[in-house]
């Protein structure tokens, strides 16, 4: 297929995708957290089916399994690769009425995003812009996100599952697909069901800018922290009132400042004040702790322990109470004993002329956890910039690639066997 036909061929199921409100809910108990969630993987199963592949399914949460039969002769034994993205968007600003408008070359520039002039994307506060003149971009209309994480992800295995249908004379081995839910908000792995998805390995396609190949992320956390004072009347006060909101400002300075998001970057740790609610008579502070090294893990959540503890001695035992919860781990260490799916991975990309861009993930993915669970998952580039924000754009040029590196991955998982290594 032309490179013109794939880059109008991914810009239409992107743009389709993006304008189903996908948004997950983290207050929500279903699964699905959201009804559009639903709605779109009904849509990718009618579309998988449409294509040819076979297995289809799609499950009452969300999740939608499909095969791409194998083209080898048989007997052939290759590993089953899989293929995974997630259907939902962020929740840091709306997915609802999403209008994502189609820039055929940018010239260098500003880019205005809203008819109104208040939102613009800068190259002198998003640098990164300049690497992207002369390609086709898809950026907002200002109001919402965009959806390229993961929908061009979504986009781009679909295509390249439309690509390898249309050529059986590219040799591939069986290829399992899955597209999952509520990976927004730490749940894409929860229900899913590793043993019906039969693959030795697998790829989330959901990475950032073109070339980045990811096997380690953080460990991570969640700390609720609940402080409880007495309230009284204002006015008469004096010997009664204990305020828990400040008693919440004293216990955040138990946290070194430097050690927070905003003043880390490559492979710093954090604590981060996610959120505060509180009125004098209980106050509620939520933390992240995230971290790569798992020692390091630990003396983390340790320091907050012992932070409890010392609060707790000089103001009383029921001043305050904490649960620390464990969100996922690094997946390096389910890995590295089969790290030749990341040397596939990386060889894939070189050989359609990528340059890989070997990095951590500053946060956490699907693979992740499905690592720890025996299905071995590396992170691979989706093409999206500024996710999670109304400056979210990505570029079909890079779209293209990535079909091309996952047809050349898919090929490559023929001729070097990695069964062995994957189990």
């Amino acid at each position: 297929m032309a490179m013109h036909m794939l880059k109008d061929k991914l810009i239409s199921r992107f743009i389709a995708y993006a304008q189903v409100n996908t948004q997950s809910n983290g207050a929500s108990a279903s699964c699905p957290s959201t009804p559009g969630q639903l709605v779109l993987a009904r849509m990718l199963a009618d579309e998988l089916r449409s294509l040819g592949l076979a297995e289809v399914v799609v499950d009452e949460n969300g999740y939608v399994m499909a095969t791409l039969p194998s083209n080898l002769p048989a007997g052939q034994a290759v590993p089953v690769v899989g293929l995974i993205a997630h259907l939902d968007t962020a929740t840091e600003i709306t997915g609802e009425g999403v209008r994502p408008r189609v820039i055929e070359t940018y010239e260098g520039g500003d880019i205005q995003l809203d008819e109104a002039g208040a939102v613009v994307l800068k190259p002198a506060e998003f640098p990164e812009l300049d690497g992207y003149i002369g390609q086709t971009l898809i950026v907002t209309d200002g109001s919402t996100l965009l959806g390229a994480d993961d929908k061009a992800g979504i986009a781009e295995i679909m295509t390249a599952l439309e690509v390898l249908m249309a050529h059986p004379e590219i040799p591939h081995g069986k290829v399992r697909i899955a597209v999952t839910p509520d990976e927004e908000i730490g749940r894409g792995a929860d229900k899913f069901d590793v043993k019906a998805f039969g693959a030795d390995f697998a790829y989330t396609i959901d990475g950032g800018p073109l070339g980045e190949l990811q096997y380690e992320n953080f460990n991570a956390a969640t700390v609720r922290v609940v402080i409880h004072g007495r309230n009284a009347h204002p006015g008469s006060a004096k010997g009664k009132m204990v305020n828990s909101v400040k008693l919440a400002m004293e216990f955040n300075r138990y946290l070194p400042e430097a050690e927070a998001p905003e003043y880390t970057d490559g492979r710093d740790g954090f604590f981060h004040l996610h959120a505060c609610r509180g009125e004098a008579e209980r106050t509620e502070l939520v933390y992240l702790i995230r971290e790569f090294d798992r020692v390091q893990y630990e003396e983390r959540k340790e320091l907050l322990l012992s932070a409890a503890a010392d609060f707790r001695s000089k103001y009383g035992e029921s001043v305050l109470t904490m649960q620390i919860r464990d969100s996922y781990a690094n997946m390096l260490e389910a890995i590295q004993p089969v790290f030749g799916i990341v040397e596939l991975a990386r060889k894939a990309m070189e050989q359609t002329g990528i340059q890989p861009r070997i990095q951590p993930i500053r946060g956490g993915t699907d693979g992740a956890r499905l690592s720890f669970m025996g299905l071995p998952t590396p992170n691979l580039f989706a093409g999206g910039e500024n996710m999670h924000s109304r400056y979210e754009y990505v570029s079909a040029d890079v779209m293209v690639k990535a079909v091309e590196m996952l047809i050349e991955l898919v090929q490559l998982s023929v001729t070097e066997d990695l069964r062995a290594q994957a189990k």
